[in-house]
């Protein structure tokens, strides 16, 4: 048998159900070859090995593919136009009810980030975000919710005081918030989408997939969407054929499904 790149990706298929001929191959291979090289490891072979007796060196090669970088309020001009006008134009259109979906959540930053921001217009008890992502063990980690300084540096000052407690060199972010999110494991190459959808945030995920897999990925979250739903993406993130699939494209990063 030959133990190359093609043999590697199939047991990984096997062992995660993480399909990498879904992602850029060069920029993947070059984080895994990374990856094996910290251990010194000869061949994918003897790593595939050891991923199957290890469960340390599996959850860090987990983590490590699925790209789990986030924090609150990630680019904030984006998150601005998302709490003055996308937020105020959902609650106007379809009441205060909104099904909200961050796909690909990774430590939960998003998804709290996405309560905090409605709870501008909205009492908690309205608000419920469902969040999803591959990795079961960052999952976890966001229910914990606890975060470095670093990640909660742009959230907005009064929110920083309402909804964060420093504890030791780390900040919780009160039970109130975490507990109008609900977490859920959700593979986005296999898994069926929710549906009804009135807002669908994802973003600076689907530069890492191929031009393939991301055209799949936006129809399906067209289809997830409800008429006049919004999808907002990342900010180097762009729907090449949006008219095609039949979104409208309300700015730089958000993306309608047409009335």
């Amino acid at each position: 048998m030959i133990f190359d790149y093609e043999y590697f990706k199939r047991e990984v298929l096997t062992l995660t159900g993480i399909n990498l001929s879904c992602y850029k191959e060069a920029q993947m291979k070059r984080r895994i070859d990374n990856l094996i090289s910290k251990y010194r490891i000869e061949g994918y072979d003897k790593y595939v090995a050891r991923l199957r007796t290890e469960p340390k060196m599996f959850e860090e090669f987990i983590n490590h593919i699925t790209i789990n970088v986030s924090e609150f309020y990630r680019d904030i001009d984006q998150w601005k136009v998302l709490e003055e006008k996308a937020i105020p134009e959902l609650i106007q259109r379809f009441g205060k009810n909104l099904k909200v979906w961050s796909a690909a959540c990774s430590t939960g930053d998003e998804p709290y980030s996405l309560v905090m921001a409605m709870s501008r217009h909205l009492p908690l008890s309205n608000i419920k975000v469902f969040a999803t992502d591959v990795d079961k063990q960052i999952i976890e980690t966001a229910k914990r919710g606890l975060y470095p300084e670093k990640s909660i540096a742009a959230v907005p000052a009064d929110l920083k005081r309402r909804y964060f407690r420093q504890m030791g060199t780390e900040y919780k972010i009160s039970d109130e918030i975490k507990s109008r999110v609900e977490f859920r494991e959700q593979n986005l190459l296999r898994d069926v989408y929710p549906a009804g959808c009135h807002l669908i945030v994802c973003r600076n995920v689907m530069i890492y997939f191929t031009e393939t897999v991301k055209d799949q990925i936006y129809r399906k979250f067209f289809q997830s969407l409800v008429l006049g739903g919004l999808l907002f993406v990342g900010a180097s993130e762009q729907i090449m054929n949006h008219k095609e699939i039949g979104y409208f494209r309300k700015s730089a990063f958000y993306y309608q499904r047409a009335l």
